[in-house]
């Protein structure tokens, strides 16, 4: 399939959350979605995938919708689509967004297991981690979290790190669970807010937290056992 945008954007900051550690990421983004005025130029599937779509508030739900801010010029790119053995052609369909916006700047945002939390003494408050390999970046950002130099990345946000040619930042929140981490999400918005100025106050975030959860653990639980019946009825043919 090949992504097509129905706006034309320039020179934007991309900021893309894949349901990672905690769903982090497609909290974050869908944030951003309710918080700033977006409008959809673009949608995403990949057809190697069990054709499934989730349907919420009666409105379709996009595996992959592509919105675009005007005031920070800004793409945003939520997803609610598990992106296990799909890693490697999401990066590339990061790629070619960024080659067809002639994007100025990548963020991902994702949840990350650092080990910062197994001590029962540490704070109960996620910790905000950060990768770039450009050194002005790395000046801002240390004003506000720390530089990740241990940790595990899975997913997209992995694949984009090692495919990528163009230099990434990735925002991280530390996340202890594989349920959806609200605070972890809350973490990455001020990382954000603080690194690219955007006047979101997260505290709504925190205070809505149950409706994103049980919002995203509905339709991810719709799209998952969907996919296991049709494993069952492929199984049931062959049987």
């Amino acid at each position: 399939m090949k992504l097509q945008l129905k706006k034309k954007v320039k020179n934007p900051t991309i900021i893309e959350g894949f349901p990672g550690f905690g769903l982090v990421g497609t909290i974050a983004t869908e944030y951003l979605l309710e918080h700033l005025e977006c409008e959809q130029i673009g949608k995403y599937w990949f057809e190697d995938l069990p054709a499934t779509i989730a349907i919420h508030s009666s409105k379709v739900v996009d595996p992959i919708g592509i919105f675009y801010n005007k005031k920070y010029n800004l793409v945003i790119v939520h997803a609610i689509l598990t992106t296990n053995k799909i890693e490697w052609k999401v990066a590339e369909m990061i790629e070619d967004l960024a080659n067809q916006t002639k994007a100025k700047e990548i963020i991902c945002l994702e949840g990350v297991g650092t080990g910062a939390g197994d001590d029962e003494n540490a704070p109960k408050e996620p910790k905000a981690f950060y990768y770039t390999k450009d050194i002005k970046k790395d000046g801002i950002l240390k004003k506000y979290a720390q530089k990740l130099n241990e940790g595990i990345i899975v997913g997209a946000t992995s694949a984009l790190l090692l495919k990528s040619t163009r230099n990434i930042t990735a925002l991280f929140a530390d996340t202890h669970s594989q349920l959806p981490d609200s605070k972890a999400a809350a973490k990455l918005i001020t990382l954000l807010d603080n690194y690219i100025s955007l006047n979101i106050d997260p505290k709504p975030l925190l205070e809505t937290a149950k409706r994103f959860e049980e919002k995203l653990k509905t339709i991810l639980e719709q799209g998952n056992k969907t996919q296991e019946e049709i494993k069952k009825k492929q199984l049931s043919y062959v049987g």
